[in-house]
């Protein structure tokens, strides 16, 4: 049966556009999938900062989630922004009843302009239920320190971070390191089959980098909703962000960090031939 090929994006809204559902939305749809959300909470914020922070009850994210995976029956997911533990339980505990969808998890902890998202119990719940739910944990440094207790200076740190989160259970792990300074940028790919890669490219610069880890962690669902392997779906996501940010990066929108460019070359909604597992059979290239 022909079906547009679905992502459901489980994030936080973000009134200034340029991060969360928001840039969930625009990646995903640029990248001519389907998008379909679940909202885990409501943000007052711009580029300068999160002013405020409203969790969506946990009986609506679940029924949220529920009416998507019940009826359009996404060929990815993305989980974004989980502000507090006994959500992230609720979304382990719906998505449990679903199986065989790649799921990519962001663990958002802090915002672009420094302001805190989740509250301080909750990572040890990303650990024990979340993580070994993924398909892909996608933490910045920042996040991947707090998660392991590890503070990264050097590619040799991120590996060791990388090594760890395998160890303690996800099933693979990319540790962007957008924050390390120097000319050249490194992502570190690690699965628990032994797998390693480093991904490099250059620096941008710009302030404009607001939502990046977002819009990264959507694409590649997309990607992978399109029919591509995790790792063909990473370099071809890495590739698309860094375009983003390059074609955003002289735009002025705010006072602060701006936006990526997420439509610099969008591409029109695929038909996808879906059988009856969720299983992609065949793919429309031309519309792509």
């Amino acid at each position: 049966m022909n079906k547009y090929p679905a992502v459901l994006s489980i994030a936080g809204s973000d009134s200034g556009g340029g991060a969360g559902i928001q840039a969930d939305i625009k990646t995903i749809s640029a990248l001519g999938c389907f998008a379909t959300t679940a909202i885990t909470a409501v943000t007052a914020q711009n580029t300068l900062g999160v002013d405020e922070i409203h969790p969506i009850p946990a009986a609506i994210v679940r029924a949220q989630i529920k009416a998507v995976m019940d009826d359009i029956r996404p060929l990815a997911i993305k989980i974004g922004m989980v502000h507090h533990a006994k959500l992230a339980t609720t979304i382990v505990s719906v998505l449990k009843e679903y199986q065989g969808i790649p799921i990519v998890f962001d663990p958002v902890m802090v915002a672009t302009s420094g302001d805190p998202l989740i509250k301080y119990n909750t990572v040890e719940i990303f650990k024990q239920a979340l993580f070994p739910l993924a398909r892909l944990i996608t933490p910045n440094l920042d996040e991947a320190s707090i998660i392991t207790g590890i503070t990264i200076y050097t590619l040799a740190d991120m590996k060791m971070c990388a090594r760890q989160m395998i160890r303690s259970g996800c099933n693979a792990v990319l540790i962007k390191g957008g924050h390390l300074k120097g000319p050249a940028l490194y992502d570190v790919f690690m699965n628990k089959n032994g797998d390693e890669y480093v991904f490099k490219s250059k620096a941008i610069d710009t302030i404009n980098t607001h939502g990046t880890g977002c819009s990264l962690s959507s694409a590649i669902a997309s990607y992978m909703a399109l029919g591509n392997d995790l790792v063909s779906s990473i370099v071809k996501s890495t590739d698309y962000v860094q375009n983003a940010i390059r074609h955003g990066m002289d735009v002025k929108t705010g006072g602060g960090s701006g936006p990526l460019n997420h439509f610099f070359n969008p591409q029109k909604l695929v038909i996808a031939d879906v059988g009856e597992h969720l299983g992609m059979t065949t793919l429309d290239k031309s519309l792509r």
